[in-house]
């Protein structure tokens, strides 16, 4: 036979409950003193008064002294609990109703419809604190679920091509329509690597941001670190007509403590993304210095711009402000993502700016 849980008391009862072990403690007290040493001082000053000891007044006048106290307590006391059950019904009743919509909205909350806000209530500051705290979960649970949409979508938008293409050639293979010549083998083997280089960027962007990122940290001097990056990327800059300078203010050999590697891919990164966006001759300028305690590499062009509705999330996984602008396909959308998670990882940071859209953008890495 399955036993069913006992419940406990609601609220209401553990409410009445402890103000009615309040108003039961008071009454003994106030009870004990009135017939321990109420009698005695009632009769002190009854002789001091000029009663006889002896006088048949005097016990009259003390017994009528004790049933008038006992019958004041025991009214004081009906109408102490009264007084306490009314109040113990309202409040209850108020706080039944707030915690009613507060689980109705967390059962909602649970269901997955994000969009739950629990209303303001006028029950005191800690409710108040309350429900901005389940707002503030709230309105994060949806922006969570909002870019794990749009992340599988893009995420299925970004394998669509490869696989696309690699169906087409495998069909045209087996139809006979396709020969596997150095054409055909050059677009395969492109089509694979966009693939393999899609699952790493998603599985180092994983790692990064659950922080199991392994670092080789070593010294590096910054100019030579961001100078190598830029060699790799000289050529398509020429090749597109995009001027490429840097600025160095930064000191002469001052050197910083990174793994070479993850740094270089940010700045390849931020370098590749500049020059994305960033039409045939403009201009993407590489500043390195000091910040604080700390050094500074920015990366400014004056290209495309971000809108200011859009800078909040550059940084999301194959996020895209304009989805019908044109995109650099060989990328996998979540460079940004990385690059901002590599940066976090040195205990550093990666701040995007622009002043709007067609006015160029920044991002500034500070370590």
């Amino acid at each position: 036979m399955r036993v069913r849980p006992q419940r406990s008391p609601g609220i209401a009862a553990r409410i009445l409950a402890g103000q009615s072990i309040v108003l039961a403690a008071g009454a003994i007290t106030v009870g004990l003193v009135a017939m321990l040493v109420g009698p005695a001082l009632f009769h002190q000053h009854l002789l001091e008064a000029g009663h006889s000891p002896e006088s048949p007044e005097l016990l009259h006048i003390e017994i009528a002294y004790r049933d008038a106290s006992l019958i004041s307590l025991g009214v004081g006391v009906i109408i102490s609990m009264f007084a306490a059950g009314t109040v113990t019904w309202s409040l209850t009743r108020r706080l039944r109703r707030s915690m009613a919509e507060l689980t109705g909205a967390a059962r909602d909350l649970s269901e997955g419809k994000y969009a739950t806000r629990f209303p303001p209530v006028d029950f005191g500051t800690e409710f108040e604190t309350l429900a901005a705290a389940f707002n503030t979960m709230a309105a994060r649970l949806e922006g969570v679920e909002d870019t794990r949409r749009r992340m599988l979508s893009d995420l299925a938008h970004e394998l669509r091509t490869p696989i696309a293409a690699l169906s087409a050639y495998h069909e045209g293979l087996h139809d006979g329509i396709v020969v596997l010549g150095p054409e055909s083998r050059s677009v395969l083997n492109t089509q694979i690597e966009r693939l393999a280089r899609l699952a790493d960027d998603i599985d180092d962007v994983s790692r990064a941001e659950e922080g199991r990122l392994d670092l080789d940290l070593v010294e590096v001097t910054v100019p030579d670190l961001v100078l190598s990056t830029m060699d790799r990327v000289r050529d398509a800059y020429d090749a597109k007509g995009v001027t490429l300078t840097l600025d160095d203010s930064s000191g002469p050999g001052h050197t910083l403590c990174v793994d070479r590697n993850r740094m270089g891919q940010v700045l390849h990164n931020l370098l590749s993304n500049a020059l994305r966006h960033t039409p045939a001759g403009g201009a993407v300028a590489v500043a390195v210095g000091r910040y604080q305690d700390g050094n500074v590499v920015t990366v400014h062009d004056n290209g495309e711009g971000i809108a200011p509705e859009q800078l909040e999330h550059v940084f999301e996984r194959f996020y895209r402000g304009d989805s019908a602008r044109t995109r650099d396909r060989t990328g996998s959308g979540i460079g940004l993502t990385i690059s901002k998670a590599i940066v976090e990882a040195h205990g550093g940071r990666l701040i995007a700016s622009s002043p709007g859209a067609g006015k160029g953008s920044t991002f500034t890495i500070q370590l």
